[in-house]
């Protein structure tokens, strides 16, 4: 009991430290492993909705609890002739999400902790979220008290007419319960809006004599529970039958903990999803990274039991930490816009491991066309992994790297992307692979629909980024003729890009676009460090004076009196300038302060309720680019007067997804795309603070 004692402890602890100001996110992260194990909570309330998929398809888990006799919902709205238990508080952390609860005399903490701890690739990789409740008495008083949990068969396949097959297992002293779908089709399918259908969802408890579990019908099992009953004495497990919801397949638990007093107590299960193969890399399939070394299904479970206490520490202490060190660079506003987005930004991609057991990470593209490692993605995102763990950078940057040295990409700049998600086999929405064999006039087209000066200058910043967090450059100068080759077109096409397309693609083609030239400008900038970081003084010293000169001729054509044009060729327009952040950030200062303070300055005067707009074109936003101009703020004040209006629209957007980066500043609104990896770029103020940043990209694995 003392174990218990002291994690309950912490917990209230962090809860306290992290508490001091309410948010009410769009929706709230329950399990966040990967792109397909990811299920969130969409309404105000646990009670309020069924739980569901980043998507937005049920993905139902289902709770309930009696108290002397009488019977409540703790998670999800089935059955709806049940009262809801009164959920007094919830709080986001980064690695945990916790719900307090309160009916009959009791009180009820539910905690949802996926171990996504980044400077660890074991852990981040485990694709395991555990479910925890402690319970006690709030009135002084003894209360009898039994748990349900289920986890819907629906977990486990794309639509809920797809057919399913459960089973049991015994594990040593373990009584685990399985489901998948019985197709198992393994990597056939490549899109957006698409929930996995192959693989494995478990369930195991430790084992205690006061546990109960069956596979059953979703409707009996709970209302065996409710009425008191006990659940089927044997599974159902006679036929294969469609997922369905509430009368679907489920995987049914049932605790009973006796009479309860004012010490608390608590038990938790283990969620895990064992998908067998991850993705598909140029025709290979890849296993998940946690499998690299041949680890099993039944090794996952066991650890994961076996080291519950210790990651409930860990995760803790992680809380505590990065939730204190966010505070301190940018305020309480900012720590729980932070929280909220962490586990998102990872659970939005996907550790796998190469032929050689090296990891790869893949994101995929949320609701903005499913594309996997698309470089003006992982651009965004790349602040987490900088700070926490820079072996995530590069693994999300071989992929890219190997496809274009492939022989599949004749470009002289890097590419968008390199396939659908899961299938990272190449471009697929032209028909097939790009290669050199295909006619000029389709080489034209694809390169209309590229994002040449973009991506070229991404990659080139991605990677002095990544020197300077790891203070050399090796990783540059394996892929040299790569990075040699981009920065080559940059200096050709950089300083006044033609009409082709960014990462606001959303806005269009756009031909002398202000902030890409000055990406590019950056994009030079890196190359030039790079160059000196491994040698190539003269190379660098050209690279630099390009970079300068370059810089100095942008003021010229951008200037439009008190700010900087949206275009070099339309006067009386304007555009956030978030590019601008990596001059500080890498030391590169190829633009004058001055610049800065007279674009922040004039932003103030543009800014809506809910934020900054992208741009003069429309009142919508993107979030990581406002807060990376946040971030060139020249003081805490400035910076707190750019995030507040966001912090206000996460508490007051009528559109309840994951987080969403493209909204509309006047009313809130979801413009498009959620729970997108891109929100790891909310990082990018703590990569300002340098000893923080040292701090924790130190202790990456």
């Amino acid at each position: 009991m003392r174990k218990w004692l002291s994690w309950y402890a912490v917990t209230v602890l962090v809860v306290a430290y992290a508490g001091a100001k309410d948010l009410r996110p769009p929706a709230v992260p329950l399990v966040a492993c990967d792109p397909y194990f990811s299920i969130w909570s969409m309404a105000d309330r646990l009670t309020d909705d069924t739980t569901r998929h980043w998507t937005g398809t049920p993905h139902p888990l289902g709770g309930l609890v009696r108290i002397d006799g009488k019977v409540f919902r703790i998670i999800g709205s089935e059955p709806p002739q049940l009262p809801a238990m009164e959920q007094r508080s919830l709080q986001v952390l980064p690695t945990r999400t916790i719900y307090d609860f309160e009916a009959g005399g009791v009180g009820i903490r539910l905690t949802f902790m996926t171990p996504a701890l980044a400077h660890d690739l074991d852990l981040l990789a485990l694709p395991v979220t555990y479910i925890t409740w402690t319970v006690q008495s709030k009135d002084g008083q003894p209360h009898s008290v039994s748990l349900y949990f289920d986890a819907s068969a629906q977990i486990t396949v794309n639509t809920p007419d797809q057919e399913v097959v459960a089973s049991r297992y015994q594990l040593g002293k373990l009584r685990v319960l399985r489901v998948g779908s019985q197709e198992q089709p393994i990597l056939k399918k490549s899109g957006d809006n698409l929930r996995i259908d192959w693989g494995f969802l478990y369930v195991v408890t430790p084992p205690a004599p006061d546990v109960q579990e069956v596979i059953g019908n979703r409707r009996i099992s709970m209302s065996a529970f409710a009425e008191d009953r006990p659940m089927a004495d044997s599974d159902d497990l006679s036929t294969p039958r469609s997922a369905g919801q509430y009368g679907s397949p489920v995987l049914a638990y049932r605790i009973d903990l006796g009479k309860i007093d004012s010490t608390p107590v608590s038990r938790y299960l283990v969620l895990a999803y064992d998908d067998l193969f991850s993705i598909e890399y140029l025709y290979r399939r890849l296993r998940p990274y946690w499998r690299r070394n041949g680890a099993t299904a039944r090794e996952l479970l066991e650890d994961s039991l076996r080291d519950y206490d210790s990651l409930n520490t860990q995760c803790a202490k992680f809380d505590e930490e990065l939730m204190a060190d966010m505070r301190r660079v940018g305020g309480e506003e900012y720590a729980a816009l932070g929280a909220l987005a962490y586990r998102q930004a990872l659970a939005a991609q996907k550790l796998a491991a190469n032929y050689d057991g090296a990891p790869l990470y893949f994101e995929k593209e949320n609701f903005s066309g499913a594309n996997v490692s698309t470089v003006d993605v992982i651009y965004p995102a790349a602040p987490i992994l900088l700070l926490f763990n820079t072996q995530l950078l590069r693994a999300s940057l071989v992929p890219v790297l190997e496809f274009s040295n492939s022989g599949r990409w004749p470009f002289p700049y890097a590419p968008h992307d390199i396939g659908t998600y899961p299938l990272a086999n190449g471009q697929r929405y032209w028909g097939g692979d790009i290669h050199s064999r295909i006619p000029q006039a389709e080489l034209d087209r694809i390169t209309v629909n590229q994002m040449p000066v973009e991506e070229s200058a991404n990659m080139l910043i991605m990677f002095a980024a990544l020197s300077k967090a790891e203070h050399n450059a090796e990783f540059a100068a394996k892929y040299w003729p790569l990075l040699a080759k981009w920065a080559e077109y940059l200096k050709a096409k950089g300083l006044d890009p033609e009409n082709q397309l960014c990462t606001d693609d959303f806005t269009g083609h756009l031909a002398h676009n202000a902030n890409l030239a000055l990406k590019a400008i950056e994009g030079l900038g890196s190359y030039a460090l790079l160059c000196d970081l491994t040698g190539r003084k003269d190379e660098a010293a050209r690279y630099r004076k390009t970079a300068e000169g370059y810089a100095r001729l942008w003021a010229k054509m951008a200037d439009d009196g008190d700010h900087f044009r949206l275009a070099f060729d339309k006067p009386d327009t304007w555009s956030q300038k978030y590019n601008l952040v990596w001059d500080r950030l890498l030391g590169l200062n190829l633009f004058p302060e001055e610049i800065t303070r007279k674009e922040m300055a004039y932003y103030k005067q543009r800014q809506k309720r809910f934020g900054v707009p992208l741009d003069n074109r429309a009142d919508y936003t993107k979030l990581d680019w406002m807060l990376w101009t946040a971030t060139m703020a020249a003081s805490a004040a400035e910076f707190h007067s750019l995030i507040a209006p966001v912090y206000d629209w996460l508490n007051q957007t009528p559109t309840r997804v994951p987080l969403t980066d493209w909204y509309w500043t006047t009313d809130g609104k979801q413009a498009g795309f959620q729970a997108r990896s891109v929100v790891g770029g909310i990082f990018v103020k703590m990569l300002t603070d340098g000893p923080t940043w040292k701090k924790w990209v130190s202790r990456g694995k």
